[in-house]
């Protein structure tokens, strides 16, 4: 470091790859949003200024200023970044929209396809009550049409299965399905979805490095089962991406707290993990050369554990740059060989320029290289310790270049994001090792690996508390423009920022902006009404299709009317609402987006009763209400009509099924329990599922004030026909609507529910909005009532 704190020429970086890197880049990512001759279009244009302005720069056409000769080779570079870029995703392109498959595909035609599977199937929720949808990611190499017509060369595309047996495939597996051809969604080099419902045919075992990791993968969770549910199914995550058994609880809080990045593979984990190794080479007394091949060694071993399928190449790429630059000692040329890495994995596989995983990778890299070195040498030359300084930039820094991307993905952005990762940072290492550790033994020595994977549980049990505590902070994220204009518009203000702090009148001026902003905000959002906001009397959880309504008794107790369709979505609102106690939870039928939640609601609280509908169908929903009341030591009861429960604040009364329904359309639908609710003085109508026929045979058996209510919560039935709030007499006029439903809440924009409550002048609550009604007149008076709602469909 020169006098007076000048940068030598060692302490810039060198960024003359940077521009080649960012153009093939975004000339991938525009290419794979257009078509195979605009690439071509694309590339031919920057070639024809490249090649002019690089032989003005040799002084072939003419001689070159001097301003030319220094930055003329900058734009050279990224005009060849553009020509390599949108060079590479043209020939892709080509192959994923060739005329024989495309034929197939807008034909919807039923193939015999054999394929190649590219990575781990993943399951994704599909509608309640049907089987877990699997998706595959495949290179289709055959495909053959009924009329025994064959179409060969590999494309890639995109399985659909149903069928369990597609969980056990391995990358690299080769396998025969039968299956439909359809339309993929665009924006990758996907040129067909299969979707498929019978089990594949294998064509031998997987290759030897997958077979390996699935034997080391599998030890390592046999390791882990005698450890608590939150650590043991946090470790497998850290290590090698398996999230099998995480807890969804705990999963909910590391996204709250941008901490995912954890659970699954990246280059942290590969640096960690080869850091490792160097740290013990050097301790060693080894040479670099010597030092180097043992780092390759333990990065091939790492790739193999957690499986090489693409996701985890591009990781290992990324995690070996610091590492290699380090090693050898220049650490100068870690930020070109970043770019070089860049330009080769985007060349080698244009899909990468839209993987935001891709993006948080080599942002998360880049912040490392360029941002955390000045960081830390700045904290040191102000006294701060050296180890206390490289914990306080290395997580600021990535949590900083990564904002954007994370900011667009989940129009968020995490105020504790950066404490908790800093909270974090000393024990992901050795958490890491040790569980790879236990990885290594489980085959050779069982009790070892336990005894390994044992001591890897204490630093994941802290990374569960930093987690639950941090996603309890009051204003711990902030809502922000999501898409690409919210990460730009992120992006523009970081690097306001960071220009800003390097003038120490911009620094003094930001910091109190940002100091004053925190001491006005903060107050405000700590001592306002959160949620829930104080005096509610109802809240709809949005658990997607299907019903979860909470109703509350008193301090952390609650009335819970079904379950949705998922247990971590009820899970996760009552934990919100701060509910520890469940009181009475009610079934109104037993369909699968009203019970398949029913084990969130037992999640770590105590339910004291269970009422149900008379009507026990479906009866797998029945067994399993029945299933969970039993494990969980509740009673359980079935109600009729007449039957009343009152406890606290909350007052139920069953008005529904008046007599059972039998023939209809659906009969468990049509045999809901309507339940009449009084909460503070507010009148709440929750019909469950009921459809026309029960409703009409409540409105001609049961008094009108019975169903008059300030509150009514929409059945998601029937709504393509009208919902029926009224009998087909005539004695009651349809003005009168209002003066039943103050206020509803449903599933809107079916049907013509939505235009007449707007004729009538009701107020409506969709997800997300806050609001109730009282009293009587055309425009209700506004009261306490939190009802977030979420769309609802049909079984």
């Amino acid at each position: 470091m020169p006098v007076g704190g000048g940068a030598t020429a060692a302490d810039v970086p060198d960024l003359r790859l940077a521009g080649l890197a960012v153009a093939a880049w975004l000339a991938a990512l525009a290419g794979l949003h257009s078509t195979a001759r605009a690439s071509v279009t694309l590339a031919a244009v920057a070639a024809g200024l490249a090649l002019p302005t690089g032989a003005h720069l040799c002084g072939v056409i003419g001689r070159p200023a001097a301003p030319v000769r220094r930055y003329g080779w900058i734009a050279v570079a990224v005009l060849l970044g553009v020509v390599c870029g949108a060079t590479a995703t043209a020939a892709r392109l080509a192959v994923r929209d060739a005329a024989p498959v495309r034929a197939l595909v807008s034909e919807r035609t039923l193939v015999t396809a054999d394929l190649v599977v590219r990575d781990d199937p993943r399951p994704i929720r599909g509608a309640a009550g049907r089987p877990a949808t699997l998706l595959v990611s495949a290179d289709l190499t055959r495909l053959t049409d009924p009329a025994g017509r064959q179409v060969t060369g590999t494309v890639r595309g995109l399985v659909l299965a149903s069928d369990p047996a597609w969980r056990t495939l391995l990358p690299g597996q080769r396998v025969t399905a039968k299956g439909r051809l359809s339309a993929p969604r665009g924006g990758n080099l996907t040129a067909a979805v299969l979707s498929v419902t019978g089990p594949p045919t294998r064509h031998g075992p997987a290759p030897w490095p997958q077979r390996a990791a699935g034997v080391l993968r599998a030890g390592l969770q046999r390791a882990c089962a005698p450890l608590p549910d939150a650590p043991g199914g946090l470790l497998p995550g850290l290590v090698v991406g398996d999230t099998s058994r995480l807890p969804p609880e705990v999963e909910e809080d590391f996204r709250a707290t941008g901490m995912t990045h954890l659970n699954a593979v990246s280059g942290s984990n590969v640096a960690i993990v080869v850091g490792a190794v160097l740290l013990l080479a050097r301790w060693a007394r080894a040479g670099p050369r010597t030092a180097a091949a043992l780092c390759v060694l333990a990065l091939v071993g790492f790739v193999i554990l957690v499986r090489p399928s693409p996701s985890v190449v591009r990781a290992a790429a990324m995690g070996a740059i610091g590492l290699a630059a380090l090693a050898t000692g220049r650490t100068r040329a870690a930020l070109p060989a970043l770019a070089a890495a860049v330009t080769v994995l985007v060349l080698v596989d244009p899909e990468l320029a839209g993987d935001p995983g891709f993006a948080l990778s080599v942002c998360a890299t880049g912040g490392l290289l360029l941002l955390a070195p000045g960081w830390r040498d700045g904290l040191r030359r102000r006294g701060v310790p050296p180890g206390l300084a490289e914990a306080l930039a290395v997580p600021a820094a990535a949590q900083l270049a990564c904002g954007p991307v994370i900011a667009g993905i989940s129009g968020t952005v995490s105020l504790v994001a950066v404490p908790a990762n800093l909270l974090a940072v000393p024990v992901v290492a050795p958490a890491t090792v040790l569980g790879v550790l236990a990885a290594v033994l489980s085959p050779i020595w069982p009790a070892g690996a336990e005894f390994a994977a044992w001591l890897a549980s204490w630093p994941a049990r802290w990374l569960v508390t930093v987690a639950a505590q941090g996603a309890r902070l009051p204003a711990g994220t902030l809502p922000w423009p999501g898409g690409g204009t919210g990460a730009l518009l992120l992006a523009a203000v970081s690097v306001a920022l960071l220009v800003a702090v390097r003038r120490p009148v911009l620094r003094r001026l930001v910091a109190v902006v940002v100091v004053a902003v925190v001491l006005g905000a903060l107050p405000v959002r700590l001592l306002a009404a959160g949620w829930p906001p104080p005096g509610w009397v109802i809240v709809a959880c949005a658990v997607g299709q299907g019903d979860a309504v909470v109703l509350p008794v008193a301090a952390g107790r609650a009335v819970v009317v079904d379950a949705g369709p998922d247990p971590s979505g009820v899970d996760g609102c009552l934990r919100r609402l701060g509910v520890r106690e469940v009181s009475l939870l009610v079934v109104s039928h037993f369909h699968a987006d009203h019970v398949g939640g029913v084990a969130g609601v037992f999640r770590g609280r105590r339910v004291a009763a269970v009422a149900t509908p008379q009507w026990s169908e479906p009866p797998y929903g029945a067994a399993q209400v029945r299933a969970a009341a039993h494990e969980g030591g509740t009673p359980l009861a079935p109600v009729r009509a007449g039957w009343r429960w009152r406890a606290g604040a909350v007052e139920l009364a069953a008005i529904g099924p008046p007599y059972p329904l039998r023939g209809s359309r659906s009969d468990p639908n049509n045999n809901s329990l309507v339940l009449a609710a009084t909460v503070r003085g507010v009148r709440i109508l929750l019909p469950g599922d009921a459809e026309t026929e029960e409703q009409r045979a409540l409105l001609e058996t049961v008094p009108a004030a019975a169903v008059r209510a300030d509150v009514l919560k929409v059945a998601h039935h029937d709504l393509q026909k009208g919902y029926q709030p009224h009998s087909d007499r005539g004695r009651r006029r349809q003005d009168q609507d209002c003066q039943r439903w103050k206020l509803s809440i449903g599933p809107y924009g079916v049907g013509d529910l939505p235009r007449r409550l707007r004729q009538n002048r009701c107020h409506r609550a969709r997800s997300g909005t806050l609001g109730a009604a009282s009293g009587a007149g055309s425009i209700p008076r506004a009261r306490r009532l939190a009802a977030p709602v979420a769309r609802s469909t049909d079984v």
